[in-house]
């Protein structure tokens, strides 16, 4: 008898286990659907799905994934819940299908964005497509997705974000922004396209205040009136002063083109946007990116006086066609910081300052220090200018083994703490560049294609690489 009751009580606990496993398991692979036709009294299933983001986000709980069918959606996304490393919250079109939100119909516009997440942790945002918020009001900033707070372990995926717009002459627009006022951690930013934003004095895609670990990786950002992908330090995002900048990430095979400040109503007739910009942030790779018809292909420094970007990593970028120049380090005036400690090398400058604005391929503007400039192949634009330096706070910035274009019947024209060289040896000289640093025809196959690869029995490549 007791063998029977023990074998009935084995039975039970293993029934009851099993029990609480499937429903575990059911928790961790959670599904809620959202479509159009839906209705929000209904349970939320791919065949009696919610009808708003609203409703679901309010449903999603940890381990939740929100699948969005098909549709034109005139709601914010507010994300309610976070998840966690094991069971994170996802919102992603289903099936790749086209899902839209829209702000074009939005009455409540103000400080607005169409997805927003503050202070939660674990979240996805994917496949989506997000577009048409505007304001004219100069106080307002619109937004296309929005990430504040302390929050962490985020990814943006995949999505579009476009034709968000600020008409005020004053005004703020974003199209993906990403806020640390609290500490943030492990901030994704992958294969996402930006596209014909209107931003008054603002970013397309910016970083900004205390992120510690980030990636912004294989994105397109394009067609807008300011700055592409911006990492900013030092402007009292954070709560935390001491940890009030954007550090530790990489910014890698991105492509960004036609960005450009000329015409923007904060800036005028003024060709200021950075393709990729470092504004005060440290530890940072700039990898493998392809930036052309911009005002500034990569810039790095701070805007704030005694603050720096430091340890920059520009590497292996294609920088090319460019309206006032190439790559710009150290600050533009006498009252702005400066960049130390950081890298630029294997980039190839190809033809930039094309409005002939004399910033050359490489500008060196205020206040640089202890960097080192290699193995770069830089082809001279209209202006003829390959370095641009107009300032004398230069001190101790290393060039070696880069490789100055030669092109027959063109002459070429360095400036190195305000002196102009039309002579490479007496540049090389001046610069103290390193005896490998040369004047030749890098041999490129095709350059007039953007076609950047070095032929085959090219000097210039026994050189850089």
């Amino acid at each position: 008898m007791k063998k029977i009751y023990f074998i009935l009580l084995v039975a039970v606990a293993i029934v009851i286990v099993f029990v609480l496993n499937h429903k575990y398991e059911d928790k961790q692979d959670q599904a809620i659907y959202v479509a159009t036709n839906g209705s929000d009294e209904n349970v939320g299933t791919k065949s009696k799905p919610f009808r708003t983001l609203k409703k679901a986000a309010s449903e999603a709980n940890s381990g939740t994934t929100v699948f969005i069918r098909k549709g034109n959606y005139h709601e914010k996304l507010v994300v309610k819940h976070s998840g966690t490393n094991s069971r994170p919250i996802t919102f992603k079109a289903y099936n790749k299908e086209k899902v839209v939100l829209s702000g074009k119909n939005l009455k409540d516009v103000e400080g607005t964005a169409l997805v927003t997440i503050n202070n939660k942790n674990y979240v996805t945002i994917s496949g989506l497509t997000i577009q048409d918020l505007s304001t004219d009001i100069a106080d307002e900033t619109v937004m296309g997705i929005y990430v504040t707070g302390s929050s962490s372990h985020i990814t943006i995926e995949n999505n579009n974000v476009q034709r968000i717009e600020t008409d005020a002459v004053d005004g703020n627009g974003h199209g993906i922004a990403i806020y640390g006022t609290g500490t943030m951690k492990d901030i994704n930013i992958l294969h996402n396209t930006l596209e014909d934003l209107k931003l008054g004095a603002s970013e397309s895609l910016v970083l900004n205040g205390n992120i510690d670990g980030f990636k912004v990786e294989n994105n397109t950002v394009r067609r807008s009136d300011n700055i592409g992908i911006d990492l900013i330090g030092y402007e009292g995002t954070s709560h935390d002063k001491k940890v009030d900048y954007v550090r530790n990430g990489i910014v890698k095979n991105n492509i960004v083109y036609e960005i450009s400040s000329y015409g923007n109503p904060a800036y005028g007739e003024d060709y200021a946007a950075g393709g990729i910009y470092v504004d005060g942030g440290k530890n940072i790779t700039i990898e493998k990116n392809t930036i052309y018809k911009s005002d500034i292909g990569i810039e790095a420094t701070s805007e704030h006086a005694k603050k720096y970007a430091d340890n920059i990593k520009i590497i292996n970028n294609i920088i090319y066609e460019n309206y006032y120049t190439g790559i710009s380090i150290g600050g533009y005036d006498e009252d702005r910081g400066g960049t130390i400690n950081s890298t630029i090398s294997q980039n190839i400058l190809y033809r930039n300052d094309t409005k002939g604005l004399d910033g050359g391929q490489l500008l060196i503007q205020y206040d640089t220090k202890n960097n080192v400039i290699e193995r770069n192949i830089l082809t001279a634009g209209p202006s003829r200018i390959f370095i641009s330096n107009y300032f004398t706070t230069n001190q101790n910035n290393k060039l070696q083994k880069n490789v100055f274009h030669k092109e027959k019947g063109e002459k070429g024209v360095w400036i190195w703490k305000e002196q102009e060289y039309t002579a490479f040896s007496k540049f090389q000289k001046a610069s103290k560049s390193d005896e490998k640093s040369s004047y030749i025809d890098p041999e490129y196959q095709n350059a007039n294609k953007y076609d950047f690869r070095l032929k085959k029995d090219s000097l210039a490549k026994k050189i850089v690489f």
